[in-house]
């Protein structure tokens, strides 16, 4: 069954699907999400801020910005309404430097999650094999280390766990000096349930959920970016 979202993106001439519209996807397929909503005026992500509890995170959202911190497009740790204003502003105001021409829809607002072991689970599609699901290190690990097991979607759970122990990185999820250990069960679970998910949406061109953030009880995806195959 193809997505409310994926169809709308669709008929707007979009591959590239919004943060805001990633995570409702996401969430769809049975994996956690740090809930996020759009504001589209400074009033608007001030309500819903306040409605969503302090500390907040501000990120802009347009289909045509994929890198928001390079271009100062994500405020974090905002402890209070003036706070939350001013980042509104000082976004969009960055926002529009980097890209006249970016179609900006408004800023999310989402709550600050408690920091976790960071991960990284994403998918691209290979010519010969099709969907092959990633697994590793999240945040700046993936880009300095490449730390990063793959399979070729769908899944089992065989699979999912010799990913997720074949990586370098793994004392690090295990709990390392003192650290508190990630619930590695819940990691394979939501990757079987990204895997199903992406088996039965074909639509998917590539998908990254980084950082999840991995916790002794679970596990929440933080960011998460779709984009879709073209018409």
């Amino acid at each position: 069954m193809t997505s409310k979202i994926i169809t709308s993106a669709l008929k707007d001439g979009r591959t590239v699907l919004t943060e805001v519209e990633s995570k409702q996807l996401i969430a769809q397929a049975g994996i956690t999400v740090v809930e996020t909503k759009l504001a589209q005026s400074k009033t608007e992500a001030v309500e819903i801020a306040k409605k969503t509890g302090f500390p907040v995170v501000l990120k802009v959202v347009s289909p045509d910005i994929i890198h928001k911190s390079d271009i100062g497009g994500v405020k974090l740790n905002l402890a209070n309404a003036t706070q939350v204003g001013r980042a509104y502003t000082e976004i969009m105001a960055a926002a529009k430097k980097a890209s006249k021409k970016a179609d900006i829809h408004g800023v999310s607002v989402q709550k600050m999650a408690k920091p976790g072991v960071e991960i990284i689970m994403g998918m691209s599609k290979d010519a010969q094999f099709g969907p092959v699901l990633m697994f590793g290190l999240g945040g700046v690990f993936v880009e300095v280390l490449k730390d990063v097991a793959f399979r070729i979607v769908p899944l089992v759970r065989r699979d999912a766990s010799q990913m997720i122990r074949e990586i370098k990185g793994f004392p690090i999820l295990q709990g390392y000096r003192g650290q508190e250990p990630a619930n590695i069960a819940k990691l394979e679970d939501m990757l079987l349930k990204l895997s199903d998910f992406i088996d039965k949406t074909p639509q998917i061109k590539e998908l990254d959920l980084n950082p999840i953030f991995a916790y002794k009880d679970g596990a929440v995806a933080v960011d998460a970016r779709v984009i879709l195959e073209s018409q």
